[in-house]
């Protein structure tokens, strides 16, 4: 298997965590001292700030879904495009573009960065 087999691979169980909503499982891809950033949230960086960003944020909604279509490798930089599904508490149901940008170290992620407008999970 190549290179970009297991990190694709890897990436199915990164958002099988999210979609479960298991913030230890999902910090587990993380290097400790990874800086993460939430599309124009401020950037935190280490498992503790991550895990209380991610946190908050599972806890504003019932669910979610991520479906990839595209993923893309040069050296050391991931990217991934697709559209994530957002399941309100009110059982309402939301489905937005998003783009991800992960630089590795390894393989764990230093630098988690997701590109989406999520003003619209949030308007009426």
């Amino acid at each position: 298997m190549t290179e970009f087999h297991t990190v694709a691979d890897r990436l199915d169980s990164l958002f099988a965590a999210i979609d479960a909503n298991d913030i230890e499982s999902f910090l587990g891809f993380l290097a400790p001292t990874a800086r993460f950033r939430f599309g124009s949230a401020p950037a935190v960086t280490g498992h503790t700030a991550i895990r209380e960003a991610v946190g908050g944020f599972f806890a504003s909604i019932s669910g979610c879904q991520h479906r990839i279509s595209t993923v893309l490798q040069q050296y050391s930089t991931l990217v991934c495009e697709g559209e994530v599904t957002y399941h309100r508490h009110d059982g309402t149901q939301l489905t937005l573009p998003f783009t991800n940008v992960f630089e590795l170290d390894g393989d764990q992620i230093a630098d988690y960065k997701i590109y989406i407008d999520i003003a619209p999970l949030w308007a009426g």
